[in-house]
């Protein structure tokens, strides 16, 4: 009996056929030939060593045996049917968990102010945000959607792209006037610079670009660093040094002056592409994907206006 399993098929057909008191009805049911219907209930009678079901030209009764499974098979209806209403209420409503990935300036400036947005669409979709700057890897965190800076090495995951990145420097009114303006990159070995550094990365080689097209490179010694790019815009609008960073998200403080350019003669040389990445379509669930393209959506248009 160690194979019953492999009739499960046959005993659910056999509750049908028991319930509905005809093969041709069960067969009618399930699209199948009548023949069919009888053949599967026999191989289950085969199986189990014993008759099932009485035949006659008027009707179908259970014998003792039949009764006896059909009691205790009876669970399996249930769970079919429990089933199928799981089934039927994702497919109407989209729910589950999300798990979404993005780096701490990104969420605070673009993703944060859409939740409501994204709550208001799928109710039944529950939303887990991990903030972090580090690199996440998505299966092994169960991460559903990440949004990845950089070039993205070739991999399983699907990307699609949503922005650019180029970086510039900036400083506060404050710190400036206490410690002097800058002329060329060389003058940055005078200043104090707040540098960029997780586990993977140390971005303490800045480079620009000259006004007759060179590129160099200014290695930034430092005695100040974070992982954190909200904390690093903080210690740049607290007068605390110089920063590298991306301006789309620093626009508030550029507009109210808390943070001014530097070296805007001399740009970064190159930019980096923003993707929106998560796992093949074969291991999405139906809620990330909702997710995945209403935010794909949402920020491609705030990278781009």
């Amino acid at each position: 009996m160690n194979d019953l399993h492999n009739h499960l098929p046959h005993l659910y057909l056999f509750q049908t056929v028991a319930r509905l008191g005809s093969f041709q009805a069960a067969a009618t049911k399930y699209g199948l030939p009548r023949s069919s219907v009888s053949k599967k209930i026999q191989q289950l009678e085969n199986k189990i060593g014993q008759r099932l079901i009485q035949r006659s030209t008027r009707k179908l009764s259970l014998t003792d045996a039949g009764r006896d499974l059909l009691a205790a098979s009876e669970p399996l209806n249930n769970l079919m049917v429990d089933t199928q209403r799981i089934i039927d209420e994702h497919e109407s409503t989209p729910s589950g968990k999300v798990k979404l990935s993005c780096p701490s300036l990104i969420a605070q400036h673009l993703v944060l102010p859409f939740i409501s947005t994204l709550r208001e669409a799928y109710p039944a979709i529950s939303l887990e945000l991990c903030l972090s700057d580090d690199y996440v890897d998505l299966i092994e965190q169960e991460i559903d959607i990440a949004i990845r800076i950089g070039h993205l090495p070739d991999s399983s995951l699907v990307a699609r792209k949503i922005g650019e990145k180029r970086l510039g420097l900036y400083a506060s009114p404050a710190y400036l006037e206490q410690n002097g303006t800058l002329k060329s990159p060389d003058d940055l070995k005078k200043h104090q610079c707040i540098v960029f550094k997780n586990k993977s990365i140390t971005l303490d080689h800045w480079l620009f670009q000259q006004p007759n097209g060179d590129v160099t490179k200014a290695k930034i010694s430092h005695q100040l660093s974070t992982d954190d790019g909200r904390a690093l815009v903080e210690m740049g609008r607290l007068g605390l040094g110089i920063i590298m960073i991306y301006p789309l998200m620093i626009q508030e403080d550029l507009n109210t002056n808390q943070l001014v350019p530097i070296l805007a003669d001399r740009p970064h040389p190159d930019s980096e592409p923003i993707n929106l990445v998560c796992l093949g379509k074969s291991y999405r669930s139906r809620a990330a994907n909702c997710i995945w393209e209403m935010l794909s959506e949402h920020l491609k248009n705030a990278f781009n206006h």
